[in-house]
């Protein structure tokens, strides 16, 4: 029986049958996320708490959000990008899980707004953000709001730079969860979920051969690293370009060519920007691009490439070429944007493979209880995720994966713990 529906709005309710399919295929991945919900219907530990989503509308979003509304939560959704909403998914949130749910893809930036201050207006007690759409809102409109909450998580490094922007002026105002930092978030999501995930966007948009083409990565942190190695392992020649020393230093040993992105401009086939900063690729650069050149963003927001530098210079104006390909014509030479410099690996592909976004999810499910239960002794400020945490998700997914591992003796914990050295 459909569960009660809530205020929403959607493309098209009538998708929820399809939608209820994609979020059911998703769960059959994501174990470790399973038991967190089977645990909170036997244990209700969300009970009266309103948890205000701002994240990508997608199946494995779903299943985050049936887990929090088995914990006893109310859970609203809004989407954290206009071009990764799956709309099948958002209908059957509504029709069939009883959520609320605003979000349609390609919504215009209005309408996303829109959205986001409806969330707002729902006085949420606790925050999910991808981006820190929904906590800055709440900071620039609502900022009575945050006596009352109990605090925010934050997924993405793009959004925690706003939060910690925030915090850098005095003004954050709550507890705020860095879900990002977790080692079974970063590792998984950033470096083998993004790495896979955004080759798959280029190819699935291009269906270029990458073998024996030039990607040039700019940014090498835990989600560059993912995708210079996913690169190189198709064949490509892969330059990274850096701003920060040690990880220039870590992609040089690790057997990249490292160089300042006006050199690698000019060799570049395919140009990946992940640094969550603005203008990495910009006039100067598109001037010194080859004939052909791709132009992909993988971070969050559509300002790592500049748009405006890119409608400067192409004087023979813009064409699409293919359905998440535009061509720029440079007078006689051409360069490609995809996905209108939106995140690719969910623009023009299914975003990271559930698996992945099983581990980010347990976190984010985890870190909503730990907020509940502990949020009134949390000072405002950015907080890590709890090692026990991060240590239960690990152990969640080596179960899940059927993985077994050793365990330290007495005379192994004593030996450890003790200044002493003794035989």
């Amino acid at each position: 029986m459909a569960a009660a529906r809530p205020p929403h709005d959607i493309a098209d309710l009538g998708l929820a049958e399809a939608g209820q399919a994609r979020i059911e295929w998703a769960d059959g991945q994501m174990p470790v996320l399973r038991s967190i919900r089977e645990r909170f219907e036997r244990e209700r530990p969300l009970a009266g708490t309103r948890v205000a989503c701002c994240l990508h509308v997608t199946a494995e979003t779903a299943n985050l959000v049936r887990t929090l509304i088995a914990g006893g939560a109310e859970a609203a959704l809004c989407a954290a990008n206009p071009l990764t909403t799956q709309d099948e998914v958002a209908a059957a949130l509504v029709d069939r899980h009883g959520a609320e749910v605003r979000a349609i893809r390609e919504e215009d930036v209005d309408t996303y707004s829109a959205h986001v201050e409806a969330l707002v207006a729902g006085e949420p007690s606790v925050t999910i953000d991808d981006g820190a759409d929904l906590l800055t809102a709440i900071h620039a409109g609502r900022p009575e709001l945050l006596e009352r909450m109990l605090g925010g998580t934050e997924e993405t490094n793009s959004g925690l730079l706003r939060v910690r922007a925030l915090e850098a002026e005095g003004r954050l105002g709550c507890p705020v969860i860095d879900v990002n930092g977790a080692f079974t978030e970063r590792a998984f999501n950033d470096r083998w979920g993004t790495g896979q995930s955004t080759i798959d966007g280029i190819l699935r948009a291009t269906n270029l051969l990458l073998a024996g083409r030039t990607v040039v990565v700019l940014g090498y942190g835990w989600t560059g690293r993912g995708i210079a190695v996913r690169a190189r392992g198709a064949g490509a020649s892969v330059i990274v370009c850096e701003v920060d020393p040690l990880r220039a230093l870590e992609a040089r040993m690790e057997g990249f060519e490292v160089m300042p992105a006006l050199a690698a401009a000019e060799r570049g086939d395919v140009f990946i920007t992940v640094t969550g900063s603005r203008d990495v690729l910009r006039r100067e650069h598109f001037e010194r691009m080859k004939d052909g050149a791709v132009l992909a963003n993988a971070g969050h927001f559509d300002v790592e490439i500049s748009l405006p530098d890119l409608e400067r210079v192409a004087t023979g104006g813009r064409r699409e070429v293919l359905p998440l390909v535009d061509e720029y014509d440079l007078g006689g030479r051409r360069l490609n944007l995809l996905a209108k410099g939106r995140v690719v690996n969910l623009a023009a592909a299914e975003g990271h493979p559930a698996a992945v976004m099983d581990m980010s999810f347990a976190n984010q499910a985890l870190a909503v209880e730990y907020l509940v239960t502990h949020g009134g002794s949390l000072g405002p400020g950015v907080h890590p995720v709890p090692e026990a945490i991060d240590r239960e998700v690990a152990r969640l997914k080596l179960g899940a994966l059927g993985v077994e591992i050793d365990t330290l003796t007495p005379d192994q914990e004593r030996y450890l713990h003790s200044w002493r050295r003794t035989s």
